[in-house]
């Protein structure tokens, strides 16, 4: 799902026309764009700093041609790129289709057969990206999508060109989500290099989110989360049968020790009867797909020179031809069997979830959640609101002085806002300077602080990782019988009232419950 381009923001680049923005990162800025001959793609447009940087521009184009001999099953294919663009981008296939992370968030862990397909589709993927001597070092449930087709994983090829320039080098920088990182990746002066391993890891760290909806390493903080994954076991309470053996053996500490992709493929498709259902249907298409797979003939991590020729590329796409399209047919579970991905069987929690539409909402074109009236409008960005801290009984309130989020009483327009739909995400936008001509657009923003918890403050109405929530629903109502919702951002954690800071702040809670819930209060038309 897309979102309009921002004011100013070029509308063509090349030879693709720009449509919207599907999503903003550390890397860059990905856009929906569209080629001359109608077809949409995904353009990854990298940021403007990096177009001065010669050695990040190197070792771009070399991660570009790799990510250019990956088989395009289970993966998003690789089609155009300009290294030498001012600023460099890389165009992909668009996967029009929800991400794991999106599904297990609205729908809750995945029942069992619709888990062993989704191991099965990433474990493929990681196969073929490996084969072509390439590591992800992105992998995430945000980076794998349900296609019409099935499974298919993005993001992947060009992370190392970031993590390894000289400016990223000084500024201590490393590419990835602290939750599904490999403990060697947490110590970059050990002098081992990085290698495919760390993928096995995050894939392990990914199939026990799906299982569980939680990460097996979870803290309340990105430190924490870190120094668990460093010194603790994981925790795999919820994922049972032989798919725990094999997360077990991906979660181990030392990379040498973990298997390969083909060994998990070998696993899950030979080693292990999948269980009744989805599955049993796509096994034979994954083990034609399987053994079409290239062998790699070095660690992806090793992997060094220039990319082969593209007659092999061709002869080898060839010679999978058959199987391939028979996997994208089968493998895993399309966005029309979606169905089956809800919760698991033996979940005991709340009310049932309720899957997005899949239409886009009459007033503003963009797929919402499904939410009972009359929180629609609200979240459609169409109506004004309150967010009700339901606990407390008080409303979150932007200070006009120190430009901190507090609780409030919910008078005056400090406390009104207006959500601005961004796919399945919201900017939270603060409608305290409504209708003053010198000030501009507000919006809530993540605020990490050293000595504390993170904090909300004001911030720019730019689509980051840290200007980005979700309102998930938690089944229950407030003592209005208003729905209420966790309030969470992907990256800092949930949105909580802290009754010993007397503050508002934002903190992963581990395996605990978030503390507050918030509800909607219409305060009219916009």
């Amino acid at each position: 799902m897309s979102v309009p381009l921002l004011p100013g923001e070029r509308t063509r680049l090349g030879r693709y026309e720009l449509l919207g923005r599907l999503g903003e990162g550390g890397m860059g800025t990905v856009y929906l764009g569209r080629d001359r001959d109608g077809r949409k793609v995904a353009i990854k447009m990298v940021r403007p700093e990096f177009s001065y940087d010669a050695e990040f521009r190197g070792r771009f184009r070399s991660e570009v041609n790799r990510a250019r001999q990956v088989p395009p099953f289970s993966t998003a294919e690789v089609l155009d790129a300009d290294p030498d663009h001012d600023p460099p981008y890389l165009v992909v296939e668009y996967v029009d289709g929800p991400s794991l992370a999106a599904v297990v968030r609205e729908q809750g862990p995945l029942s069992p057969s619709a888990l062993h397909g989704v191991a099965v589709g990433i474990a493929t993927a990681l196969s073929a990206i490996h084969g072509a001597g390439v590591i992800h070092r992105d992998l995430k449930p945000a980076n794998v999508l349900f296609a019409m087709g099935g499974i298919k994983v993005i993001d992947f090829g060009i992370a190392r060109a970031f993590e390894a320039t000289s400016q990223h080098t000084r500024t201590d920088q490393i590419v990835g989500t602290v939750g599904y990182m490999a403990p060697e990746r947490f110590e970059p002066g050990n002098g081992r290099q990085v290698t495919s391993a760390a993928d096995i890891f995050a894939w392990g760290v990914v199939v026990a989110y799906a299982a569980t909806g939680r990460t097996p390493f979870a803290a309340d903080s990105a430190p924490g989360t870190a120094m668990r994954i460093l010194t603790q076991p994981p925790d795999l309470s919820g994922l049972t049968g032989p798919l725990r053996d094999l997360v077990d053996r991906a979660l181990v500490k030392d990379p040498d020790e973990r298997p390969t992709a083909r060994a998990l493929l070998d696993a899950l498709l030979d080693g292990n009867t999948p269980p009744a259902g989805t599955t049993a249907v796509l096994a034979s298409a994954a083990l034609a797909a399987r053994d079409s797979l290239p062998v790699p003939g070095g660690d992806p991590g090793e992997a060094q020179g220039a990319a082969r020729p593209e007659k092999r590329r061709r002869s080898r796409l060839l010679g999978v031809g058959a199987a391939a399209a028979t996997l994208v047919v089968l493998l895993g579970v399309g966005v029309a069997a979606l169905q089956a991905l809800g919760p698991r069987g033996d979940d005991t929690g709340g009310s049932p979830a309720t899957s997005a539409p899949t239409g886009p909402s009459p007033t503003n074109g963009r797929a919402v959640p499904a939410a009972p009236d009359p929180d629609t409008p609200i979240l459609q960005g169409t109506r004004r609101t309150l967010i009700h801290i339901a606990e407390i009984d008080r409303d979150l309130a932007l200070d006009l002085h120190s430009y901190e989020v507090e609780a409030s009483d919910g008078t005056g327009t400090k406390s009104q806002f207006a959500l601005v739909p961004m796919g399945v995400e919201y900017l939270i936008k603060s409608l305290r300077g409504e209708g003053r001509a010198d000030d501009s657009e507000t919006c809530l923003g993540v605020k990490i602080t050293l000595d504390g918890p993170s904090s909300l403050v004001a911030a720019a109405c730019n689509p980051t990782q840290a200007t980005l929530f979700s309102l998930d629903r938690t089944g229950a109502r407030d003592d209005k019988n208003r729905p209420t919702y966790y309030l969470h951002n992907e990256t800092h954690g949930f949105v909580q009232w802290s009754t010993q800071r007397k503050a508002v702040i934002v903190e992963w809670v581990g395996d605990a419950t978030p503390s507050s819930t918030f509800s909607l209060v219409d305060r009219g038309a916009l």
